[in-house]
């Protein structure tokens, strides 16, 4: 019998000392490999099955399917002085973010100096990190990772077909999108360039109805930026362009505008998925691999966001199974996914788009049944399902999430059924919420800022939780010791419950807009042809507006939630730390805004609690002074080193970050 084809094979394009070759104790020095991965599937094989147009891509001479994608490694230079873990980062939007997410790193599109390594938590325990791309539809760019995707075609021309795309604009002056929403993101090309052949609507909130625009007052055009020229200010031109539209009164700020078209040539973006389980597996298992990198006995992974998606959408479609049934990862990290994670395998898929929040790309395609890793029933179908369902195979998984995925993403149904009831996870299944937290936590935040919103954004650190969780599922995978139990909000002992609870126990903060309830879960309507991957209804009908019960968890008296893993800064707060944010006048009030946590701080003294009319304790109410803060929040930190969350190397870390009441972090002046 003939040996089977090799999927994948890499290219060396670069390969040189990663920051100056510094040591890195234990694991010595690094690397920097920058790499090609070339791929090459059976279209017909049971490995590629399920993925979207893959019949209509180009095929070679031996009948395969072939793409390409772009690899950055960093590894010990000593393979032997490596732990002989492989951790991939699945990239958000294409951008490397592991380094910046577990060693407080400067974020760099291009690490290489000894800045970008942080504080060398994966180099010092001696990780072989690979950074490798999986979204198809990226365009070049402030050093993204990047694929070249195949074209679905049909015999006797290109493939054509519905696409709907949102733009808001956060600012005035605003006049012109590419079609997909987004610079960084290939649009799928209109068919035609007539706008009476395509429909634009604006509304003012998610669930308002929709105004058309007049095919008159908008083109499918782009706009082209000059030079000043004399005294008439700077040169512009209007050019006619299958990938943009061009609105020239401006998109009114927070208005949301809705273009569904006809597009042309998708690309089969599903294979991204086979991109990551490929390109692990070959470091892994073959010879090629073992040569560059040295033996591989583990492989984690990491995802947040957009990436913790398709983390979730890899596993359930069973993509952790290579093609010859071995296991790819032994463990992954989905970070603030939400329920979601199933938009990428289909055809006009825009893989850059958000999951659906309540107010922006409300009706993405991103979330449906099952959401949960445990397995339970969907009332409307009667289909049992679960993410995780292959046994052995599956990864051990440890999800984490903030408290704005509850708001906006729908966190609750990860670890409810479809009506609502507690669900226990797996046995390889850990969920834990990081309490009080937003989508986005930078490990080096400046001073807090509003954006577009009413309140000062979630500024709450949870890196440190990270680092903690990684060394526990190496635990767990190497020798079967269990990470601390799954800590998260239940309904059973209340500190899950629905908003009209939530909303009596919020306190009344002066000047504090709350929201009108979390970002609820419709049953939309794509069309009959929604399970192979194409929507032949845009926009989609809505079977039922709350389909599906969206929870949210408690708070106490100063509006902090109960339940959950508490970073040192959310135990000890300056603060109230909630996962939501509420839109300003002008720009889609009463809304909430994307993924936006907000900080409000504590009344400093009694005096100013009793001038303001503010329910909470004051600073000095709580802590004394800045020593009695810094006290709290070591005390914190060490609370949770014992529960296996923090390890003891950032307990000064974060004492450190709150001293001064954590100026000029927290924006408190102190008393």
């Amino acid at each position: 019998m003939p040996p089977a084809p090799t999927l994948c094979s890499l290219e060396i394009v670069d390969r040189r000392p990663f920051a100056d070759a510094l040591d890195f104790g234990k694991s010595g020095s690094y690397e920097r490999i920058v790499a090609r991965a070339r791929h090459r599937v059976d279209p017909g094989a049971a490995s590629q099955a399920g993925i979207t147009d893959i019949a209509l891509a180009p095929r070679d001479g031996d009948g395969m399917v072939g793409f390409a994608a772009d690899v950055f490694i960093l590894r010990p230079v000593d393979a032997a002085r490596g732990n002989r873990r492989l951790m991939f980062d699945w990239g958000n939007r294409g951008n490397k973010r592991l380094l910046q997410y577990f060693c407080d790193a400067r974020h760099s599109n291009d690490p290489s100096s000894a800045e970008h390594a942080g504080n060398g938590f994966l180099f010092r325990r001696g990780y072989t990190i690979v950074f490798g791309a999986w979204q198809g539809d990226l365009l070049a760019g402030d050093g993204r990772m990047l694929m070249q995707l195949p074209t679905a075609r049909l015999p006797d021309g290109p493939v054509t077909g519905l696409v709907r795309t949102e733009f808001i604009a956060d600012q005035e002056g605003i006049t012109c999108f590419p079609l997909s929403g987004r610079s960084s993101t290939r649009p799928h090309p209109a068919v035609s360039t007539d706008s009476r052949d395509a429909t634009l609507t604006m509304r003012p909130y998610a669930d308002a109805e929709r105004h058309q625009v007049s095919a008159c007052d908008w083109a499918f055009a782009r706009v082209e930026h000059g030079e000043a020229v004399n005294l008439l200010g700077p040169e512009q031109g209007i050019a006619p362009s299958d990938c943009h539209i061009h609105l020239p009164a401006g998109f009114r700020p927070g208005w949301i505008y809705e273009l569904v078209y006809t597009g042309r040539d998708p690309l089969v973006l599903g294979l991204g998925h086979v991109a990551v389980r490929d390109l692990v597996s070959h470091l892994r298992y073959h010879d090629e691999g073992a040569a560059l990198l040295g033996p591989v006995e583990k492989a984690y992974g990491y995802g947040r966001s957009q990436t913790g998606r398709a983390i979730r959408d890899f596993v359930w479609r069973g993509f952790n199974v290579d093609a010859e049934g071995r296991r790819v990862f032994d463990g992954l990290m989905p970070h603030v996914s939400g329920a979601g994670g199933k938009w990428l395998n289909q055809r006009f898929a825009n893989a850059v788009v958000s999951g659906g929040q309540q107010h922006e790309d409300h009706f993405a395609p991103a979330d449906h049944f099952p959401f949960a890793y445990a397995g339970c029933t969907d009332p409307y179908t009667g289909r049992c399902d679960a993410i995780t369902r292959r046994g052995e195979r599956d990864p051990l998984i440890i999800h984490t999430q903030t408290a704005t995925e509850y708001w906006q993403r729908r966190g609750s149904l990860v670890h409810t059924d479809c009506e609502g009831r507690d669900l226990a996870e797996p046995d390889g299944v850990r969920i834990y919420h990081w309490t009080g937290t937003q989508h986005a936590a930078d490990p080096n935040q400046g001073p807090p800022q509003y954006g577009i919103c009413r309140e000062w954004l979630n500024i709450a650190r949870t890196s440190m939780l990270f680092r903690a969780m990684l060394d526990a599922l190496d635990r767990w995978a190497t020798d079967g010791t269990p990470p601390p139990p799954s800590r998260y909000p239940r309904v059973a002992d209340a500190t899950l419950v629905p908003f009209a609870v939530w909303r009596e126990q919020f306190p009344a903060i002066p000047g504090v807009m709350c929201p009108n309830g979390p970002n609820l879960m419709p049953l939309l309507d794509f069309g009959p042809r929604r399970d192979e991957g194409i929507h032949d209804r845009e926009p989609p009908g809505v079977r039922d507006l709350d389909a599906y019960p969206v929870l949210v968890p408690a708070v106490d008296e100063d509006g902090n939630e109960i339940a959950g893993v508490k970073a040192p800064m959310v135990a000890a707060p300056l603060g109230t730390f909630t996962g939501w944010n509420i839109r300003r006048r002008g720009r889609g009030e009463g809304a909430m805004h994307e993924f936006s946590g907000s900080y409000i701080p504590l009344p400093e003294t009694p005096e100013e609690r009793a001038a303001t009319g503010d329910p909470r304790r004051s600073l000095t109410e709580r802590y004394g002074d800045a020593a009695g803060h810094v006290a709290a929040v070591r005390e914190a930190a060490r609370a949770l080193v014992r529960d296996g969350f923090m390890l003891e190397e950032d307990v000064e870390r974060a004492a450190a970050m709150a001293a001064d009441w954590g100026r000029p972090l927290t924006g408190v002046s102190g008393p």
